[in-house]
Parts: C-alpha cells; sequence; structure tokens
C-alpha cells in the first residue's frame, strides 16, 4: 500500500511513467487495487477547478484610455479563485456590463451560452451591447480556464494556424503621403490594407460637393446619410478617384485594399462614386449607408462591380442572416464586441457561409478584445481578416502578458494555446492607462442587489 502511495504522490508532481503507467504495473495490481488506484489519483491530483462546483462571485472593471480608444475591461471572479477578462467595446460606457452584474452572481460561467441567452436582452445595436458582449469574451475566458483549454478549442477547433490582419493607417489628404504610409505596412507585412475615403479629401475644393450652406463633413456626423442634402459632383468623384489612383501606383494593384468612411451622402452619390472607383480593384466598400437600411444597401450593390461590407454595429445573427439572405452585401463585417462575443459571431460566420457570403472583422479595441476575436477568427471557416487600428500605440500589446510578443507578426496574429483568451494583464502597464477618476479593479458591490423582473414572456 505504501508503494501504491508513493506512485500516486509521483503522478501528482506530473511523473506519470512510473508503476501506475506500465503494463506490468498494472497488471500487478489486479482489478481491485486498479480501481483503488484511479480513485486515489482523483483525489490527490491537483487540478486548475472543479468546473460543475464554479460560482461566479463579482464583476469589476479597470478603464484604460488612449488604446486608441476608451476601452472598459471587465474581470469576472468566481469561488475557487479563476477570473476571466472580457472587454465593453471601445467608446461604450462600463455600466453596460455593470447592470449585468447581479443577473451573473451565482450563475456557473461555463454554462456560457445559456447564460448569454438571459442576459443577451440587455444589448442593443452598436456600443450598447458592450456589456453583454464583455461578459461573453470573459464567460469563456473563464471556461477555457476551467477546461484548460484555449477558446478557439471550445468553439469547435480552429480552420488556420494564424490571423490574418488588416491595417488601418493614419489619413492624409496628400495621396502620396498616404500612398507611402500604406507601402510601410506593406514593409512590415501586412498583406491586407484599409483607407478612409471620405469626401472631407474634397470639399475644399470648390465646385465637388453640393450641400447646404451650413452644412460640412463634421456637421453631418448625427445626420444619417440620406437627410444631408450632401451629393458629390462629377468634379469631386473624379478627385477621390484620382486619390485612389495615385494610392494605387505605389502600393500597386496585388494587395486588397479596403475603403472606408464616405461620408453621410446620398445612395445615388455613393452609386456614382463606386462606379468611378470599379478600375482600383478595390476589396471592399464599407458602410457606404447605414445597415439599417437594407433596400439601399442593395441599390447600392446591385449598381456596383466592388463587393460591398457593413456589420460592425449588428447586435445578433438574425440581422446578417437577413442582410446575406437578402444578397444585399457581399461581406458582413461584425464587430465582436458588438455582435454578441465569440459563439454568436462564429454562429454569424456560420451563417454567411451557408448563405455564400465571407466574414471579416472589425476591431478597435485592446489586446483582451483582440485575442477574443483571434479565437473567433481562427475557429470560423469563411473569416477574411481581423482589423487592428493601433499600431502606432507603442504600450498596446504590453497591456497583456502570456503570448509570444510581438502579438502581431508580419501582418499575422499568432493563435494561443494557453487556456481560455490566453492573456494575463500587466497591472504596472493598465495602471498607467487608466481613465481619470477611476481605479484597478475596485469593489463593485452597488451593483449586486438590483432587482428586476425580466422574463419575455407571460
Amino acid at each position: 500500500m505504501n508503494w501504491l502511495k508513493n506512485n500516486v504522490n509521483a503522478s501528482r508532481r506530473g511523473f506519470l511513467g512510473g508503476a501506475l503507467g506500465s503494463v506490468a504495473g498494472a497488471a500487478a495490481l489486479g482489478t481491485m487495487w486498479a480501481d483503488e488506484t484511479i480513485e486515489a489519483y482523483q483525489g490527490n491530483v491537483r487540478t486548475a477547478s472543479k468546473p460543475t462546483d464554479l460560482k461566479i462571485t463579482d464583476l469589476r472593471f479597470a478603464h484604460i484610455v488612449g488604446a486608441p480608444m476608451s476601452c472598459p475591461i471587465i474581470r469576472i471572479d468566481t469561488n475557487q479563485g479563476l477570473y476571466g477578462y472580457g472587454e465593453v467595446r471601445d467608446g461604450a460606457s462600463v455600466t453596460y456590463a455593470l447592470i449585468l452584474k447581479n443577473r451573473l452572481l451565482g450563475e456557473n460561467p461555463c454554462n456560457v451560452d445559456r447564460i448569454f441567452r438571459k442576459i443577451k436582452q440587455f444589448g442593443f445595436s452598436a456600443r450598447q451591447a458592450g456589456g453583454v458582449c464583455g461578459v461573453e469574451m470573459a464567460l469563456w475566458d473563464l471556461a477555457g480556464k476551467a477546461y484548460n483549454v484555449p477558446a478557439y478549442q471550445l468553439l469547435g477547433g480552429k480552420f488556420r494556424d494564424k490571423i490574418r490582419i488588416y491595417v488601418d493607417t493614419t489619413e492624409s489628404h496628400d495621396p502620396k503621403v498616404f500612398g507611402d504610409r500604406l507601402k510601410h505596412r506593406i514593409e512590415q507585412g501586412f498583406t491586407w490594407l484599409k483607407m478612409d475615403l471620405g469626401y472631407d479629401l474634397v470639399e475644399g475644393t470648390p465646385g465637388t460637393v453640393s450641400h447646404p450652406v451650413d452644412v460640412t463633413s463634421k456637421t453631418t456626423a448625427r445626420t444619417q446619410h440620406f437627410f444631408t442634402g450632401v451629393e458629390l459632383s462629377d468634379k469631386g468623384i473624379a478627385m477621390m478617384s484620382d486619390y485612389v489612383a495615385a494610392v494605387r501606383e505605389i502600393v500597386g494593384m496585388d494587395v486588397p485594399l479596403s475603403a472606408d468612411h464616405f461620408g453621410h451622402m446620398g445612395v445615388n452619390s455613393c452609386i456614382r462614386l463606386g462606379k468611378a472607383l470599379e478600375k482600383h480593384n478595390l476589396a471592399w466598400l464599407e458602410d457606404m449607408v447605414p445597415w439599417q437600411f437594407p433596400d439601399q444597401l442593395k441599390e447600392i450593390k446591385d449598381a456596383v462591380n466592388i463587393p460591398l461590407a457593413t456589420g460592425e454595429d449588428i447586435f445578433l445573427k438574425e440581422p446578417f442572416i437577413d442582410l446575406c439572405r437578402r444578397n444585399t452585401i457581399d461581406i458582413i463585417h461584425p464587430d465582436l464586441a458588438s455582435s454578441g462575443g465569440l459563439l454568436e459571431t462564429k454562429k454569424i460566420g456560420d451563417a454567411a457561409m451557408e448563405l455564400g457570403h465571407a466574414m471579416a472583422m472589425h476591431f478597435a479595441g485592446t489586446p483582451v478584445s483582440f485575442m477574443a476575436n483571434v479565437h473567433c477568427a481562427a475557429a470560423t471557416e469563411n473569416f477574411l481578416a481581423l482589423e487592428y487600428h493601433s499600431d502606432e500605440i507603442p504600450w498596446w500589446q504590453d497591456i497583456v502578458t502570456g503570448p509570444d510578443k510581438p502579438l502581431i507578426n508580419k501582418g499575422f496574429a499568432a493563435i494561443p494555446e494557453r487556456p481560455g483568451l490566453g492573456i494575463e494583464l500587466n497591472p504596472d502597464v493598465v495602471k498607467q492607462h487608466l481613465a481619470p477618476g477611476t481605479g484597478y479593479f475596485e469593489p463593485t458591490e452597488q451593483w449586486n442587489n438590483e432587482r428586476s423582473w425580466d422574463r419575455l414572456y407571460s
């Protein structure tokens, strides 16, 4: 019996090649002793957690600014010392997550889908979904840690070993300056580029844009495209096309180049501009009009021979499926921090794939949300590329520890093999970039006891 205990203790220390691992040793023990050995092993081996007994005990936050956006990171704690990180979408209020706290306390975080279905009623389009999605990220981080597997494995495994990144680049009204900046991206190893192409590039030139006298590209931010009275002239469209031509002359025609932020103008101007840009072989035209207007999107798509993309502000899979079934767009473009988190975004990608559409992913947060995107992209077959906004932020990747650095190497991100999202926070770096007046995961007891009757049926 002492010999047996010694071998159990050896297995606990990770030396599994002893008598318990040998055929001769197992045969010598006999059936009764083998059963007792297994029970002893299960009772003594040190494990990360007992997943069935996990309970959520707390939700706290640390609000980072300048990454380049304002990004609240949340931490969900449990009764076993495990915790999971998530992120409320860039620019959103952490309150969207805190209001969910009382609905999470006591729940087993491994029941990710069930909890998501419980709380998704508190999300909405764009940044109002940030709390629900941030919680969902943290639950996958916790579940992966509880079962000692990376999040992508819990989503069904991976389709690729690295994640292609498409990179945003600082604007310039001078196409040569901007083209040189994009060429530098290629030299860094990026294989997919993106540019902002707004009519602000030309509106300072007389005869390029017709608009009411007090309306400019800066004053229309809160007015949807159809209601601004802005239309482009042939001269303005030609100048914008020439701008892209000058950029293409520098970066070449081989690299995919997407375009975004055209400005709030009417559908007819979108169509005329799109037609003028066809010769430049753009990878997609993004959010030419708001996603809530599928008929207008389809009008543009049917008239322009460039792929159309939208989706960064859509919450849940149903609107994406509707857009795909209507053949309103070519490429779906969810932001995981708005679309519903990892599992819902994978469902969105899978549904779009069945209907013949590819998926790119919008992202503008910290490495916490970035790694959630990486795991989801790995597990979704029709994925194209993931957005990256923070190349000029020197401390961005230092927010986290765990994965190999750099997080983005020659235009690709490695997929972490550590449990959960595969990252830990670097407290020193996070504390240097907290929003004024906020602390580092301080208590939030004031959100513990809010109560309401949330059921959606009688």
